[in-house]
């Protein structure tokens, strides 16, 4: 998805500083969940996840319910991946960069960690930045619970 492809909300809200705070809370999630370093493939995972309205509306309400059996549930979240992964990915990485240049994040072996305490949620503003980092974090904490990341993919329909 190339910056002229954007209307001008959307690189409002995709622009790298709000897509790095995204990624952070993913791999703030992953972190409080497992207590090791966050691999990349889930932390962007998480992000695009959380970026669309229609997946975050679907997520479960707590970290027990089982991903297989959501996705049998919620055929829609694998359509939405289909189609929406690719150019989200492509708008989520130029944050995780950011994240990485600014030293939010840190690489640690092949996974990311948060500098502690380095940053927070964003409570003031729209409700849609609210609810993506709620969602990066909850996915940050849920998607690896079925296995490996890339059995998750496999699940979501998408490509590392």
């Amino acid at each position: 998805m190339a910056e002229h492809d954007l209307s001008r909300e959307e690189r409002a809200l995709f622009n790298p500083a709000f897509m790095a705070l995204v990624c952070v809370r993913a791999v703030q999630g992953y972190e409080k969940q497992y207590r090791s370093a966050c691999p990349i493939p889930v932390a962007v995972t998480a992000a695009v996840m959380a970026l669309q309205p229609s997946i975050r509306t679907a997520l479960p309400a707590t970290l027990r319910s089982g991903l297989m059996n959501w996705l049998d549930e919620n055929e829609a979240v694998r359509v939405a991946m289909g189609l929406n992964a690719a150019a989200l990915a492509a708008v989520v990485r130029p944050g995780l960069l950011f994240a990485l240049q600014i030293d939010v994040l840190r690489l640690q072996g092949a996974g990311l960690t948060g500098k502690a305490r380095a940053v927070t949620a964003l409570k003031d503003g729209p409700g849609q930045n609210t609810a993506i980092q709620k969602a990066a974090h909850q996915l940050g904490r849920w998607l690896p619970s079925t296995g490996s990341i890339s059995t998750v993919l496999t699940l979501l329909g998408v490509q590392a």
